[in-house]
C-alpha cells in the first residue's frame, strides 16, 4: 500500500513506482538472457538443479518466481514508505499519522462547508464538522471591540483577532501543547494582563508578513488548520444598535450591556466590501451554516455586509440557520425559536435560509446563576422555514452546543436533503 500516494497526492508517485518495476523487469529479462548463455556452456553442480526447482513444470516455476519477486518489492516499498514517515512522525505519535492518513484520503472528499459567525459558538461548530470534511471555510465577523481584540484593534489598528483565534484552535491538528498555548492568556503584567497569546501572535504575524489577512493564514499553517478562515469584510466596521425607547448605542460591546431589548443592528460604515474569497467560498458551497452564537453580536453581523447576504442567496448550497439552545442575557432575553428567525428575517429578508436547525432536549435547563432559559423548540414551519429538531445540547452545560452532536445532526441533514428542498422532506426530525 503507498502511503506516500495517500499523504501527497501531487506527488505523482505512481508513475515512478511503475517505472520502477519496468526497469527492475528489464534488469530480470537480461539476467535471463545471461543464465540461459551460462546454461548452454557451463554444466553446474547437481543442487543447482534443485534450488532452481527445475523439477517442476516452466510455467510453475515462472509464476513461483513472479510472486516472490512483487512480494519483495511490496514489502521494500513498504518499509521504504515507513521508514520516511517514522522520520516525519516519530514513535509514539501513530495516531497523529492515521489522523494524517484519514484526513488526506477522507475528509478532501467531503462537502464544501461553510460557516459563518463568531465568538465561541463559531469554534464550537467547527469542532463538530471538521471530523466530517476537510473542505470547510470559516468566515468571521470583524465587528468585536472589547477585550484584548479591541484593545489590539484601538491601538494598532488591526482587526479584532481573538475570534480568528477561537477558528484557528478549534480547526488546529497541531500538537494539543501548541493550541492551549494559542489560548493562553496572560493573568499578570504591565500591558499584558487580559490579552491571549494567540492574539499578539496573530498581530505579530501581521507585521512579518503586511496584512492580516496573510497573517491570519500563516498562522492557521503554523497549527495545520483544516480549511480556512477569513474576515466577511477587511474594512473598519463599527456594529451599532437602536434599543428600545429609541436610544441608539456603539459599539459590539456595549450593545449586551445596556439592558434594553435590541430593535435594529446595524454595520458602520453600511456599505463595507465584502472580502472576495468569502464570497467566492460561499458560491462554491454544498453547505452553509449560520450560527450558533450570540444572534445580534456575533451572527447577524456577517449578514449585514451587502455582499455576504448576495452571495448567500445566489447559492445553490443548503442553506441551514443553527438557532441557540439557550437565550443570552442582554439579547435575547425570552426568546424563542421563532423569535431568533423574526429577528432574522427582519433583519435580511425572508428566503435567505432553508431550514432551522434546533435544539430538542430542554431536559437539563441552565442554573439560576446562568441568568438563562432553554429556547423551546418548535415543531413546524417559521417564516416558511422548516424547523428540524435534534438533540444538539452539552451534557456539561445547558447554555452550549456539543460540537460532536452538532455536527454530526449537520452532516445527517446535508446526507438526508443534499441539494433539495427542505420543503420536500416531511420529517420534523432527525
Amino acid at each position: 500500500m503507498n502511503f506516500l500516494k495517500w499523504l501527497y497526492p501531487g506527488m505523482k508517485v505512481k508513475r515512478w513506482l511503475l517505472l520502477l518495476m519496468i526497469g527492475v523487469g528489464i534488469i530480470g529479462l537480461g539476467f535471463a538472457y545471461i543464465l540461459r548463455e551460462a546454461y548452454n556452456y557451463y554444466t553446474f553442480p547437481n543442487f543447482v538443479w534443485y534450488i532452481t526447482l527445475q523439477f517442476l513444470p516452466r510455467y510453475v516455476r515462472g509464476a513461483l518466481f513472479l510472486g516472490a519477486g512483487v512480494g519483495l518489492i511490496m514489502l521494500a516499498v513498504w518499509q521504504f514508505n515507513r521508514s520516511l514517515l517514522l522520520a516525519l512522525w516519530p514513535q509514539g505519535r501513530n495516531g497523529r499519522l492515521l489522523d494524517t492518513v484519514f484526513y488526506q484520503r477522507y475528509l478532501r472528499r467531503g462537502p464544501k462547508v461553510v460557516a459563518l459567525g463568531g465568538g465561541t459558538g463559531l469554534s464550537t461548530l467547527l469542532r463538530g464538522v471538521k471530523e466530517y470534511t476537510g473542505n470547510l471555510t470559516a468566515i468571521v465577523t470583524v465587528a468585536d471591540d472589547g477585550g484584548s481584540s479591541g484593545r489590539l484593534r484601538r491601538e494598532l489598528g488591526v482587526l479584532p483577532p481573538g475570534d480568528f483565534r477561537n477558528c484557528i484552535a478549534a480547526l488546529a491538528d497541531a500538537e494539543p501543547l501548541m493550541a492551549e498555548l494559542f489560548q493562553y492568556r496572560f493573568g499578570d503584567g504591565s500591558g499584558l494582563a487580559g490579552h491571549s497569546f494567540g492574539n499578539l501572535f496573530i498581530v505579530a504575524m501581521s507585521e512579518v508578513t503586511g496584512n492580516f489577512e496573510e497573517a491570519v493564514r500563516e498562522s492557521s499553517r503554523v497549527l495545520a488548520v483544516r480549511g480556512q478562515i477569513l474576515p466577511s469584510t477587511l474594512a473598519n466596521v463599527t456594529l451599532s444598535a437602536r434599543v428600545e425607547g429609541e436610544a441608539m448605542i456603539r459599539g459590539e460591546s456595549n450593545i449586551t450591556s445596556s439592558g434594553n431589548r435590541i430593535r435594529q443592528i446595524y454595520l458602520e460604515p453600511a456599505d463595507v466590501q465584502a472580502h472576495p474569497e468569502a464570497v467566492q467560498a460561499l458560491l462554491d458551497a454544498d453547505l452553509i451554516i449560520l450560527g450558533p452564537g450570540s444572534l445580534y453580536t456575533s451572527v447577524m453581523p456577517n449578514l449585514l455586509v451587502t455582499g455576504i447576504r448576495e452571495a448567500i442567496r445566489l447559492s445553490s448550497a443548503l442553506k441551514v440557520y443553527v438557532c441557540n439552545v439557550a437565550t443570552q442575557p442582554g439579547e435575547t432575553d425570552g426568546f424563542s425559536v421563532a423569535d431568533h428567525v423574526e429577528a432574522l428575517v427582519r433583519h435580511v429578508g425572508p428566503g435567505l435560509f432553508d431550514c432551522v436547525l434546533a435544539n430538542s432536549n430542554i431536559n437539563t435547563p441552565p442554573s439560576a446563576q446562568e441568568h438563562a432559559d432553554m429556547v423551546r423548540p418548535e415543531v413546524g414551519t417559521l417564516k416558511d422555514l422548516p424547523v428540524i429538531l435534534a438533540d444538539v445540547v452539552s451534557e456539561s452545560s445547558a447554555l452550549r452546543h456539543d460540537p460532536k452532536k452538532l455536527g454530526a445532526s449537520l452532516v445527517r441533514l446535508y446526507t438526508q436533503w443534499g441539494r433539495r428542498s427542505p420543503l420536500q422532506v416531511r420529517s420534523n426530525g432527525l
